[in-house]
């Protein structure tokens, strides 16, 4: 199966998330995970294109895509759940979430000293490289493979039981506000 690999498929997805508008901002965070998991499974089949078939400008286009949404998007969602997810949760009375919730700001810290590595490996791709590369090192694909990791347990427990606790605790002010920073800090302004 991995030498059939055709070229498009480490190509970037279309955005064929379900439309979120900042107006419901939990079905937003929701949507930026399923563009988190895109963009990781794009990174997956990027390792696997230049497995089998070496580097290409497919793999550069690939690459420049990740290194985008994460040098971009992620730190933006990153800062929505620490400013308005987590605080409620933390000064809620619940210690096993309030648990949860102090190891996924730990994971954004992992996360962003991880993508530190993870873009280098990228990088070094976004350009035909030197004569005689081949693949990546083993210690990159290490990282690059850490840094997919991090966001599997991560991606669930917001999912699962962080999200949903917090738009419970949220008042319509709440999320109107949250909404309105969103946009706010995106270069958009509120309706």
């Amino acid at each position: 199966m991995a030498s059939s690999i055709p070229l498009t498929s480490i190509t970037l997805p279309g955005h064929r998330a379900p439309a979120a508008g900042f107006e419901a901002p939990f079905e937003m965070l929701g949507v930026c995970h399923e563009r988190v998991e895109r963009m990781l499974t794009l990174l997956a089949r990027l390792q696997q294109h230049v497995l089998v078939r070496g580097w290409d400008e497919s793999v550069a286009s690939a690459a420049r895509d990740v290194m985008r949404y994460f040098d971009q998007a992620a730190p933006l969602h990153h800062e929505d759940e620490e400013r308005h997810v987590f605080p409620p949760l933390l000064a809620g009375g619940d210690e096993a979430l309030r648990r949860v919730v102090l190891g996924l700001q730990q994971d954004h810290r992992d996360m962003e000293a991880a993508w530190v590595a993870a873009r280098a490996a990228l990088a070094s791709v976004t350009q035909a490289p030197p004569a005689g590369w081949a693949h990546f090192s083993p210690p990159e694909e290490a990282t690059l493979a850490g840094f997919t990791r991090l966001y599997d347990r991560h991606l669930h427990e917001e999912d699962g039981l962080v999200y949903p606790a917090a738009l419970a605790q949220l008042s319509p002010d709440a999320l109107e506000a949250m909404s309105a920073d969103m946009m706010r800090r995106r270069g958009l302004e509120p309706g």
